[in-house]
């Protein structure tokens, strides 16, 4: 923070914008151009011609190249493409590996007997129970498909070609399951040498993938897999794995371009979708109650109430979720205002004892701190409430919805955008005017109790 100033001091604030200066909590913050983000590099090449070659490249480098199925339009064309190379390559049968996740479309379930039903391909077909985010309840904010213990709730039949024990993983005990990517090391042995994982991850879907494919300039795509994400603490791995992006750099429409013009097979749940009106962005084939996706639980509804009304009674708060995910009540919508007098950090204690259990509380305390220490290490300049800083890309909002829903796979980012000089001097007006009001609550505070909130 810099010293306090004294009474009329210029503190780069317009007083066109509403706001009281000068004030000890309030610093000036110029524009700074390495901030704005580096700009993209043109190729001449397209997506499609790059990813058939990073796929041969990894063929040339790994042992043992398998594929991550789920059914969903991304998988889809790496599951293509990848046996495309296979075959060429004479590396068949290719290793595919399918987390049936149970609560998933009748129709996904078909295409995936499609796939396995091709002569080149060695699907194993994983229903093995896992801790999955159940984002519906605080009380309960996991759940595992095909748990024994809910046989009686399963939505569906265990399919014929299960696979249902994984050596070296015991998921008898609910309280210690694992999840899928703390188990992807138990998938290969050493003996298979050095593996390679393909996944179908898009940079365009998130920050925090975008930010996976950043780190390197040299083969950026292909990452060491430590295993498990968001505080993961029990990682069963040999260390032989690695993961792979091949189409990181793919967008939307180039992921649904590649079947047209390719001819390829794909998961029918993708018609229903269009047909209700959802947009391509909006089409997405992801486990259902976890944070971001239990804002479309009402497409399961829709597209397969039969499906619906068995996953109701599966997972504790699924009903409830369906009804008010879009709402304040699950942090999609509107937030709750503070109540005046508190704190942002003080609200944030009180908001994470109400909503969850001892063990989960502890984790979702953790992730606030880890967020709060980001914003700090790119700026001193105190949160706003709803307006994201300029340049750490957080505001207290983002924490109040850590407080209320968790954000145990950590994918919840802060927004982080390229912006110009201009843009940048608008957004930090626009911060400053957010912040000050905050920024006076608590100076009344301290001038009512003598002491700091």
């Amino acid at each position: 923070m810099d010293p306090v100033k004294p009474a009329g001091a210029n503190t780069g604030l317009g007083a066109e914008l509403g706001i009281s200066a000068p004030h000890p909590d309030l610093r000036p913050y110029r524009y700074n151009p390495k901030q704005a983000g580096l700009k993209a590099q043109e190729v001449e090449k397209d997506v499609l011609t790059l990813a058939r070659e990073r796929l041969r490249h990894i063929y040339d480098l790994f042992d043992h190249v398998s594929v991550s199925l789920s059914g969903g339009k991304d998988s889809t064309v790496i599951l293509n493409l990848t046996l495309e190379i296979a075959r060429e390559r004479g590396r068949l049968p290719l290793d595919v590996v399918f987390w049936d996740e149970e609560c998933i479309y009748t129709e996904n379930v078909d295409y995936i007997r499609r796939v396995a039903r091709d002569p080149d391909i060695a699907l194993r077909w994983m229903c093995i129970p896992v801790k999955h985010r159940n984002a519906c309840s605080s009380e309960q904010p996991t759940w595992s498909p095909w748990a024994p213990e809910d046989r009686e709730k399963w939505v569906r039949e265990l399919p014929a070609e299960a696979i249902t024990e994984l050596p070296g993983y015991d998921p008898t005990d609910p309280a210690t399951r694992l999840s899928i990517p703390e188990l992807s090391g138990l998938l290969f042995t050493p003996q298979q040498g050095n593996v390679c994982q393909i996944l179908g991850i898009r940079a365009d879907e998130s920050l925090i993938r975008r930010s996976a494919v950043s780190r390197r300039t040299e083969d950026n795509y292909i990452i060491k897999d430590s295993g498990g994400y968001g505080g993961a603490t029990t990682v069963l791995h040999p260390g032989n794995v690695w993961k792979a992006y091949p189409i990181y750099d793919w967008r939307t429409d180039d992921v649904w371009y590649a079947p047209k013009i390719l001819g390829w097979d794909y998961c029918r749940v993708y018609d229903a979708m269009d047909k209700l009106g959802f947009s391509p962005a909006q089409q997405r084939l992801a486990p259902p109650f976890g944070e971001e996706p239990m804002q479309r639980l009402h497409q399961y509804h829709e597209i397969e109430p039969e499906l619906w009304d068995r996953m109701v009674f599966r997972v504790p708060g699924a009903a409830t979720a369906k009804r008010y995910s879009r709402t304040e009540l699950y942090a999609f919508g509107e937030l709750p205002d503070k109540p005046r007098g508190l704190t942002y950090e003080a609200w944030l204690r009180d908001l994470v004892s109400a909503n969850f259990p001892e063990k989960e509380r502890a984790q979702v305390s953790k992730a606030i701190r880890s967020h709060l220490r980001m914003h700090y290490r790119k700026t001193a300049d105190p949160l706003a409430p709803n307006v994201e800083h300029p340049v750490s890309g957080y505001a207290w909002a983002f924490f109040v919805k850590m407080a209320m829903r968790g954000n145990f796979k950590d994918r919840r980012q802060p927004s982080m955008k390229s912006r110009t000089p201009e843009e940048f001097a608008h957004w930090h007006a626009k911060y400053r005017a957010d912040l000050q009001p905050y920024l006076d609550e608590l100076a009344e505070a301290r001038a009512t109790t003598g002491e700091t909130p």
